[in-house]
């Protein structure tokens, strides 16, 4: 039988787990600790360091480490570590092989399969991207698994009879998520699923900073945030305030010689209550009420119709989080599962299902929902930016849609697909996914049909084609590009790889877009700066150079965006 692990791969930490002898069991890692920081970094030889070794050079050695990593997937954004700089791919492919080696250890045996969690509201890049680094490290990722869902299937393996509608609350460290499940029969049916990627433990973190950091320049006049050093040590010093806060009434920040005023060392020295941290930080939890009421109102339940409430993620360990939540709801939160670990013995479940290891006839079904429409861009009265919905938000998956769609214009031999993802009306403020052509339409005089297809399997990966009614011709994409390089050059000569690639639809599209600007637009300084981008896109393209392909690619997006456009 195939040995696959659940790893919950965090924003500030990563635990694994495999399911063996009807148990879910918790990985140790080579530390003898079940949880792993998510840090990565490089030591003074310029080896690479991760987990606790890379946490702990982090107060002296902040240039040569990375955290929070996860915050930045799904984006373009680098992240410096010494003289270099590296994608958020790269570095969580390093966390990821960390894990692989402590499981391989931990086990006996050479690990080579994962399921990994990921935020019910990661779009469709960030699932890709998750899977690259899954890839680069070494794993055949089998599965992409909802951190909610994977917690709710930890809590239904004991569950198994029970019949209820469960809210997941899930605030962890970098992303808030919420999802709606209901159980019956063995059977977890995801409901609904709502979320904020830009908020967890680090933003609560930071509101303790900002206290700290602004008492200390009225003291002293001076801005501590430009002291990169003096940073990680309010950093540190914050997350342990936050997390004593959770169970004293008070804590005392005490940071000695955090900097110099007049050639004299000055320290951080300030008392913080309960009741002052709660005040600072309730803006943020104000912030989880919106994603309640989208999964209450899309699940066409109220709060009344809740059974339990069930709190994953560490950041749930503040208890004004628990009393909000009664408060909103109306119901107290249960501590129905350990709130650091479930997401991962969720995630060791599902590879155990996979595996055989847990038989599928014997009870414990799962369904899950996307959490954004999925659609494609078209032509109504008002624009040709227009987003078709063909894939609403929370439809369970897996499953596949048709909508059908006309030429524009006479003697029409070719459309372009573009497939979306998002809520926006316009398309082009959604998530670009990928684009081909279905070209071989018959010219005709009157509007031809074409039938567009999404399919949107478990693990959120999505294929798009598009066929002529008339004659059966057809074409499509299939949108996974955790084989993507985009930081290759890449010979476009004559490879029908590159051709029919996303990186290359990127392109196609942004051009499409900008000759489309160009056509209707009457201002003629804007057409000529975006010919002039338009141009050194081209040429970059032919030059087979990405990068600077995608520094162009992105100026024309700008203007594209800008107001006057």
């Amino acid at each position: 039988m195939k040995t696959i692990i659940g790893i919950d791969l965090g924003t500030s930490t990563t635990e694994a787990a495999i399911y063996k002898d009807g148990k879910v069991e918790m990985i140790v890692n080579l530390n003898h600790e079940v949880i792993t920081p998510s840090a990565v970094g490089m030591d003074e030889g310029g080896n690479w360091v991760v987990g606790q070794r890379a946490l702990s050079q982090l107060i002296l050695s902040p240039e040569n480490t990375a955290i929070e990593v996860k915050r930045k997937i799904g984006t373009k954004e680098q992240i410096p570590i010494g003289k270099r700089s590296y994608s958020p791919v790269f570095l969580s492919a390093k966390l990821l092989e960390f894990v692989k080696t402590y499981a391989s250890e931990h086990l006996g045996e050479e690990v080579s399969s994962a399921v990994i969690s990921v935020p019910a509201y990661f779009n469709e890049i960030q699932r890709q991207e998750t899977i690259k680094a899954g890839t680069q490290a070494g794993l055949d990722v089998e599965r992409i698994l909802n951190e909610p869902t994977a917690a709710a299937l930890s809590y239904g393996l004991g569950h198994m009879e029970e019949e209820s509608h469960i809210l997941v609350y899930d605030l962890g460290g970098g992303t808030f998520d919420v999802t709606l499940l209901e159980m019956f029969e063995g059977v977890l049916e995801v409901k609904a699923s709502a979320g904020d990627n830009q908020l967890g433990g680090k933003d609560f973190d930071e509101k303790i900073m900002d206290l700290l950091i602004g008492n200390f320049q009225k003291k002293n006049g001076v801005n501590l945030r430009t002291d990169r050093h003096a940073m990680v040590k309010l950093k540190d010093e914050a997350e342990r305030c936050k997390k004593t806060l959770s169970t004293e009434q008070s804590y005392h920040v005490l940071i000695p010689a955090i900097t110099t005023v007049n050639g004299q060392p000055v320290e951080v020295d300030e008392t913080i209550t309960r009741s002052d941290f709660e005040k600072l930080v309730k803006p943020l939890i104000d912030r989880t009420h919106k994603p309640i009421d989208v999964v209450l109102a899309d699940s066409g339940l109220s709060a009344a119709n809740l059974d339990r409430i069930i709190l994953v993620g560490g950041s749930t360990r503040m208890p004004i989080v628990a009393a909000d939540i009664e408060a909103y709801l109306g119901k107290a939160p249960d501590v129905a599962v350990n709130p650091d670990y479930a997401v991962a013995e969720g995630a060791a479940i599902q590879a155990a299902i996979i595996s055989g290891a847990i038989d599928p006839s014997e009870g414990l079904v799962m369904t899950d929902v996307n959490p954004y429409s999925l659609g494609t861009r078209c032509r109504n009265d008002m624009t040709d930016d227009y987003f078709s919905v063909i894939i609403p938000r929370n439809v369970t998956i897996p499953t596949s849609r048709t909508e059908r769609y006309y030429t524009c214009y006479p003697g029409q031999t070719a459309v372009d697909v573009d497939a979306y993802q998002g809520e926006s009306s316009i398309a082009s403020h959604n998530h670009f996914l990928g684009s081909f052509r279905l070209d071989g339409i018959p010219p005709r005089d009157e509007p031809e049909s074409i039938d567009i297809t999404f399919s949107y399997n478990l693990n959120g990966m999505l294929d798009v084609s598009a066929k002529v009614v008339s004659t059966g011709k057809n074409a499509s994409i299939s949108i996974n590009m955790q084989n993507q390089e985009k930081e290759d050059l890449i010979d476009i000569s004559d490879d029908d790889d590159w051709k029919n690639s996303p990186i290359a639809s990127n392109y196609r599209a942004i051009i499409r877009r900008a000759e489309r600007a160009i056509d209707r637009l009457d201002d003629d300084e804007l057409v000529i700066e975006i010919e002039d981008l338009l141009d050194d896109l081209k040429d970059a393209i032919s030059r087979v150079d990405t990068e600077d392909a995608d520094d162009f690619e992105q100026a024309l997006i700008e203007v594209l965006e800008s107001p006057e456009v």
